[in-house]
């Protein structure tokens, strides 16, 4: 699913990323795990097409993303990737079934379909009764899922999650925990997944730690 091949990335004078090789399968949970500054989230945020690359190579689903334009990989991101992050990022302004199929309508699905497939997501995530309650009324744990259900609404090949449980209380993280390893059995979803939470990245397949900008076990 996705391959990596001595990434390098810096900001300025400062080397973030220092040759990275990375691989994960379909269908894998693996997640990364490091000090603050070891280079995680930029790693992360560059797999998912979110910050370019100085050098190496990446591809994800087969498709090799050197090269690629700004409005390439925004529409390789809508088709193949999916998103969560420690905080939920829903508008306000929109109800949970909204924010869910906004990815939906910024690919320019069809839109019953996209409701349809987004009411699906909704109500297997817990929140079939929630549909048309704004983020405001919802719990943390209840974003969260409405993030998930955003992030699986264009069937991408792989999620990329920054801290998911990082703004949750122990018991929504195990949910959330629980629900990652739900959503690979059922769909067989591929996941990378950030965080600083040693128990969730025990429940993975591999964990990857970082240090220094590399790999290093």
């Amino acid at each position: 699913m996705i391959q990596g091949k001595n990434i390098q990335k810096s900001f300025g004078d400062l080397r973030v990323l220092k040759g990275v090789d990375i691989s994960v399968e379909k269908g894998e949970i693996v997640s990364i795990v490091g000090k603050s500054g070891a280079g995680k989230s930029t790693l992360l945020h560059i797999m998912g097409t979110l910050d370019p690359y100085d050098s190496g190579e990446l591809s994800i689903n087969g498709k090799s993303l050197n090269g690629l334009g700004s409005k390439e990989l925004a529409a390789f991101r809508n088709e193949h990737i999916g998103f969560v992050f420690q905080f939920h990022h829903l508008l306000p302004e929109f109800t949970a079934l909204e924010n869910a199929c906004i990815p939906g309508f910024i690919g320019k699905r069809d839109e019953t379909k996209t409701r349809a497939r987004a009411k699906e997501l909704l109500d297997y995530l817990g929140l079939g009764e929630r549909l048309k309650h704004k983020p405001g009324q919802l719990s943390g744990g209840e974003k969260q899922r409405v993030a998930f259900a955003r992030a699986l609404i264009n069937n991408p090949g792989v999620v990329f999650a920054d801290e998911p449980t990082g703004n949750l209380d122990t018991s929504t993280s195990e949910e959330l925990h629980k629900l990652i390893h739900e959503l690979r059995k059922d769909f067989n979803q591929t996941f990378v997944i950030v965080t600083h939470n040693l128990e969730m990245a025990k429940l993975s397949d591999r964990v990857l730690t970082m240090q220094d900008g590399k790999i290093i076990q």
